[in-house]
Formats: C-alpha cells, structure tokens, sequence
C-alpha cells in the first residue's frame, strides 16, 4: 500500500500542478475563438423593465442605450410565422388563454397595458406599443444588431425556420443558439451549425464537473456563450423552486460552484464570452463584473448603460 502512494502521490500532485497550470494558461493549448462582438450590455426579453417585452419600441429603446444585444425567445404560430414570445401560452402576457401555436400570426392578441418585470418582482412595464412581432420583422428592422434567439421545445419546424430567416438575412455570425435543453441544442446546431452557440444547463454541468476535476484545461470547448445566472439574485429576485428552502439551499451551492474568478478567467481566455443574466441592481452589475464577466443582460438597458458610462474604465479591466 505505501508503494502505491509513493507513486500516486507524486502522480497526482504533477497532475494537479499541471492542470493549475493550463488552467491560468489556456492559450498554450487552444486557440482562443474570436469575438464577433463584446456582449457588455444585453438586453433580456430586449428589455422588458422599461417598455413592454419583445416589442419593437423596446427594442428601439435598448438601441437607443447601445445596448450590445438582443435577447429574444420565439414561438411558431399556427400558420407558420416565427414569432418573438417569450411563453408558449399567451395568459399571462395578453390575458387570453391560448397557446400561440394555436392562433395565426394576425389573430395574435395585444400585450396587456401593464405586465409585471419577472427579475424585478413587484415592478411593472408599460409602452404605447403592444403588438407582438415576428422574428422576420426584427431582423429587417435590426439587420446587424446581435441576438440571442432562445428555443425553448423540440420544435423542429420553428428550429428550421430560425435557422432559415438567419441564412436569409445574414447573420450567421451575430445570431446565437440559446436553450436549457441539449436535445434541441443538437437539432438547432444540425439545422445551422455556422451560428454560434452557448452552453445547455447539461453543457454547464459537464463544464463545472471538468473545472473541479482538472481537466477542463485538456478538453476542447465548442461553445462561444455561457449565458449563467448569478447566484447572488436567487431568493431576491429569482425563486427557482416553490420552496423557499430549496431556494436558499440552491443559493449556497451554485454561489459555491459557479463564483469562481480562475473558471471565469479560464473561459475569456478561451474566447469564451460570459454573460450574467438577469441583472437590475447596480449591486448585482458590481459582482458579475469583478468576477471578470464579459457582460450582463438586464431587464433595465438604461441602467446598466449609465452603469457602465461611470464605471467603464474600471468593469473594462475586471
């Protein structure tokens, strides 16, 4: 037994010492992917704390703050359209009781007056726009601005026409793939593979299962956006359980997991752009930008831009 030790041992620590090594150094190994563009402020449901969500007039106003990128989630109608719904039923956003894949584009009904901010509970939004759009409509209205389309099902129609209206309008490079799921990750990078791509809630697992093992400085890295919650926000403004125990709990491990600056390091080396998600306090801009994220999407694009106006020398060289 000790003379298996004497040879583990020394095994293990050259293997640790290396893997520190190449974690602090990754560019030895990999060639870093290049940034299309720098994802600093993003605004989330286009930003849907200061006007309607997914509306155009949210949109212009995110433009208006320079916001960096559009984060969007898309549904398919009835009759085929794409359209830029962040829920599959339209109750709490119209107050009408139906799935948008059962009505055609032009029956969708209107937005609410006011709908609450879901990152901001007890907060409201509202606008003079209240239409929804389709996914064609924005591209032709923001043809270069970047976007992050989230596919929430196995769709394969909605999946295929995504990747379709990208090719038509160019913008393979500044339109990126976004799901929880990993199956529909395969299919929305079998049906446009030149889009890139962030991690899946089980990409992001086996990211955090290699860091703590050593060996995410030896092991290839396909995706360029690790869109991630930021553990800090969890009983405050984000309740992912019913259960306000299980929320805590889930704040102390992911908190443990997930803030770790070498890990952050590690993927900006690499190319790899970090985006906490979803910010609305100045506190929370604070603590994704001193772990060294390349970004934040919020709900408030107006907020993070003044944020970032008077600290932007110094989130620049976090």
């Amino acid at each position: 037994m000790s003379s298996l030790l004497s040879y583990a041992l020394p095994a293990l620590g050259s293997y640790a010492m290396l893997s520190i090594f190449f974690l602090r150094r990754p560019r030895l190994l990999h060639t870093p992917w290049a940034p299309v563009f720098l994802p600093r402020l993003g605004a989330h449901r286009a930003g849907s704390g200061e006007l309607l969500e997914n509306t155009m007039e949210a949109m212009e106003n995110s433009l208006a703050q320079r916001s960096d990128f559009l984060e969007l989630d898309c549904q398919l109608t009835r009759d085929g359209v794409v359209v830029v719904s962040h829920d599959k039923n339209l109750s709490r956003q119209s107050g009408v009781n139906r799935d948008v894949g059962s009505l055609d584009f032009e029956e969708l009904p209107l937005y609410k007056e006011e709908l609450e901010v879901y990152f901001s509970p007890g907060r409201f939004a509202r606008g003079s726009d209240r239409h929804m759009v389709s996914l064609e409509d924005v591209f032709q209205r923001f043809p270069r601005m970047p976007m992050s389309v989230e596919v929430k099902e196995e769709n394969e129609e909605l999946i295929n026409k995504i990747a379709g209206l990208v090719r038509h309008f160019d913008r393979n490079e500044i339109t990126i793939w976004a799901t929880e799921k990993s199956s529909v990750m395969k299919k929305c990078r079998a049906a446009n593979p030149e889009m890139p791509f962030s991690f899946t809630i089980g990409g992001a697992i086996w990211l955090l299962l290699l860091y703590y093992l050593g060996l995410l400085p030896f092991v290839s890295i396909p995706e360029r956006f690790f869109f991630c919650f930021l553990p800090t926000i969890i009983n405050r403004t984000y309740f992912p359980f019913s259960c306000s125990g299980l929320n805590q709990l889930a704040a102390v491990i992911s908190k443990w997991l997930i803030m770790r600056k070498s890990l952050i390091h590690h993927l900006e080396q690499r190319g790899v752009q970090v985006v906490f998600w979803c910010l609305n306090e100045e506190s929370d801009f604070e603590v994704a930008y001193g772990l060294g994220a390349s970004g934040v999407m919020t709900d408030y694009p107006t907020a993070l831009r003044r944020y970032l106006d008077n600290h932007g020398g110094a989130a620049q060289a976090s």
